[in-house]
């Protein structure tokens, strides 16, 4: 059968889009530019500096502190880069949001975050303003987490209910949430409270969108 010519370029063109909605799709795309932080804003009175190309979080008011996106996210592939430079704890929320200020502790966040503690938990799932913890890490993801003052890659993948994170490579747990109470909202890297001079650095974040 032969085609003509303006079902030819028709079928081309429709080729050509889908190409470039998946090499769309598949890009990467820096959260933090290693100059300063733009992109972001604080939530609490803890520091959040650039220092030497990575985001220093210090904990200066014993309350909790977060540095949040200036947009949501829904589904997606994250990853970064972070060192404790001491015990206390932290973590990457997502699908989070602030939904006030407490006097005593600092700001109010709901949403999941993926733990971040060198003592114990490092990439499994919490739930705040939900169900709590809802997956801790395998027995070999509890030993994934490098010591302290050592860079650390976390992957969180993100795909409707179907949430997988990675520390170091390792799986630390894939999970599927249904219902997932929160499906939506910001990025948030956290500093915990009641841990004074608590000092976490990240660098290297970047986000995959995905359908």
């Amino acid at each position: 059968m032969k085609l003509s010519r303006k079902f030819f370029w028709g079928g081309m063109a429709v080729a050509c889009a889908s190409l470039a909605l998946a090499a769309q799709a598949a890009a990467w795309t820096p959260l933090f530019n290693g100059h300063n932080l733009n992109g972001w804003k604080i939530a609490g009175t803890d520091s959040w500096t650039v220092n030497n190309g990575a985001i220093l979080a210090e904990s200066t008011s014993g309350k909790y502190g977060y540095l949040m996106t200036t947009r949501d996210y829904r589904n997606f592939d994250l990853k970064l880069e972070f060192d404790a430079e001491t015990l206390g704890n932290s973590g990457v929320f997502f699908h989070s949001r602030i939904t006030g200020e407490n006097p005593k502790t600092g700001p109010d966040i709901v949403g999941m975050q993926a733990e971040i503690d060198p003592s114990r938990h490092t990439g499994g799932l919490y739930e705040t303003g939900g169900h709590g913890w809802v997956a801790l890490p395998t027995a070999a993801g509890e030993k994934a987490i490098q010591p302290l003052g050592q860079w650390n890659s976390l992957e969180v993948l993100v795909d409707g209910d179907h949430i997988v994170t990675h520390l170091n490579g390792v799986e630390i747990v894939d999970y599927h949430y249904d219902p997932a109470k929160y499906t939506d909202g910001e990025i948030g890297l956290q500093i915990h409270t009641g841990e004074h001079d608590a000092r976490i650095r990240f660098r290297n974040l970047e986000i995959q969108e995905l359908p």
